[in-house]
C-alpha cells in the first residue's frame, strides 16, 4: 500500500497489470519457472493468509478487504493448495524442468514435517522465538485467548485444515542475549551447564518482553523483567530462569489453545535449534505435564515442504506414508508433582504482570 502510494507511477502500472505483488513465495516460484519470459505468479494458502487479504473461509483474495486498502486484485499472485504442481522450472536454470510441487509457510511446513496432519495434534519450533501450531482440522476456530486462527495446509482439491497458532517473541534470541548483552556465556550451548550447576532458579523468574509480549498477552507496552532476585541468586540462576521463561511462555500459549480448543492437548512435538538442550525440554515436559518428543529429523520446515511437492508428484502415496517416515529421537515424560508445577506457574504469572504499563504514553 506504501509504495503505491508513495512510489511515482506505481499505481499506474499496478492498474495496467505491469506491477505485480506477492509473497517470497511467491518470487521464488515466479523466477524460477521463467520470471518476465512467462514465470508463473501463485503462492498457497498458508502464505496467502499471512497477506490479510484473502479470506480463511473462501480461500479468495478478498475484494472488500483490497477495496480498503486500494490494492488492484491484477497484482496479487493466484491462490492455490499447498500440494500442487504449479510449474515447470525454466529450461535455463540449474533445476531444468523439474516439477515445482510444494509451497508451505514456514511454521506450517513445520508443522508437516512433523506429521501434525490431524485435529488436536501440535508441534512447536524452538528458534529465535517460538512458534506453535495446533491443528483444528477442517474446522476454523476463532480464538477468545490471544492466539491467530491460520490456513493449516491444503493437499489438492481435499479440504483445507485450519490451525491456531500462538507467536513468542523472545527465546532463543533470551539465550543470545545472555551471550552477547551481559557475556555469562561465550557459546549458546553454554547456557545448559551453567544452568545445571544450579538445582532450582532460585526465586528469579525471568520474563523476556524486550519488545513486548506476543501471544497470549500482546502486550507492546511491556518490557523485560528479571524478579525475585535476592543475595542468593547467581549466574546460574539467571540462566536457569532463561531456560524456564521459554517454557514458561510456551505452557502461556498451550493453555490457551486447550482453551479455544476445548481438548487438552496431550503431547507436544518440538523442533528447532534449542531443541538441543535436554535441560530445557525435561523442564518443558514439567511443567506442561505432557510428554515433550523430538524428532530424528530436526530440521522439519524443510522436511514438512518436501513432503507437500513429494505427494504432488507421486514420490509419497499418502499422509499414512509420511506419518510412517516420522521418527522419534528422544522423549522426555513429566517427573514434577501437580503442587509444584502450580507454584512455579503461580509465580511464572505474577512476574508476567511486573512488566506490563511500562512504556508511557509520552515514549515515542
Amino acid at each position: 500500500v506504501w509504495i503505491l502510494e508513495n512510489v511515482e507511477g506505481a499505481r499506474a502500472k499496478a492498474e495496467a497489470g505491469d506491477l505485480l505483488f506477492g509473497t517470497t513465495d511467491s518470487w521464488v516460484l515466479w523466477n524460477l519457472t521463467g520470471g518476465v519470459d512467462g514465470g508463473v505468479h501463485a503462492t498457497d494458502v498458508t502464505n496467502a493468509s499471512r497477506t490479510m487479504f484473502m479470506d480463511l473461509e473462501t480461500l479468495n483474495w478478498d475484494d472488500d478487504i483490497l477495496a480498503a486498502f486500494g490494492v488492484p486484485k491484477s497484482m496479487l499472485p493466484e491462490i492455490k493448495s499447498s500440494s500442487e504442481i504449479y510449474g515447470m522450472a525454466n529450461e535455463h536454470s540449474l533445476l531444468r524442468e523439474t516439477p515445482i510441487s510444494g509451497i508451505l509457510g514456514d511454521q506450517q511446513a513445520a508443522t508437516f514435517g512433523q506429521a501434525a496432519f490431524e485435529t488436536g495434534e501440535a508441534k512447536n519450533t524452538y528458534g529465535t522465538g517460538n512458534f506453535l501450531i495446533f491443528n483444528t482440522g477442517e474446522e476454523i476456530v476463532h480464538s477468545k485467548n490471544g492466539l491467530l486462527t491460520t490456513v493449516g495446509y491444503k493437499l489438492g482439491d481435499q479440504p483445507v485444515h485450519y490451525a491456531l497458532e500462538g507467536s513468542i517473541a523472545v527465546t532463543g534470541s533470551l539465550i543470545q542475549w545472555l551471550r552477547d548483552n551481559l557475556g555469562l556465556i561465550s557459546l549458546a550451548a553454554e547456557v545448559e551447564e551453567l544452568a545445571k550447576s544450579v538445582d532450582d532458579n532460585g526465586g528469579a523468574y525471568f520474563v523476556p518482553a524486550f519488545s513486548g509480549l506476543f501471544a497470549p498477552y500482546w502486550r507492546p507496552d511491556a518490557r523485560g523483567a528479571l524478579v525475585g532476585l535476592t543475595r542468593y541468586v547467581n549466574k546460574g540462576h539467571i540462566a536457569r530462569a532463561a531456560l524456564e521463561a521459554i517454557a514458561f511462555q510456551t505452557r502461556d500459549v498451550i493453555e490457551a489453545v486447550n482453551a479455544d480448543a476445548g481438548v487438552d492437548l496431550t503431547e507436544l512435538r518440538v523442533d528447532g535449534g534449542a531443541t538441543a538442550n535436554d535441560t530445557l525440554l525435561q523442564f518443558q515436559a514439567d511443567i506442561l505435564g505432557v510428554p515433550v518428543v523430538r524428532p530424528v529429523v530436526a530440521e522439519t520446515t524443510a522436511l514438512g515442504a518436501a513432503y507437500a511437492a513429494g505427494l504432488a508428484v507421486g514420490f509419497w502415496s499418502s499422509l499414512d506414508e509420511l506419518r510412517a517416515n516420522w521418527q522419534e529421537d528422544k522423549r522426555w515424560t513429566p517427573s514434577m508433582d501437580e503442587a509444584e508445577r502450580a507454584r512455579l506457574d503461580r509465580n511464572w504469572k505474577k512476574a508476567v504482570t511486573k512488566t506490563l504499563d511500562w512504556v508511557d504514553d509520552d515514549v515515542v
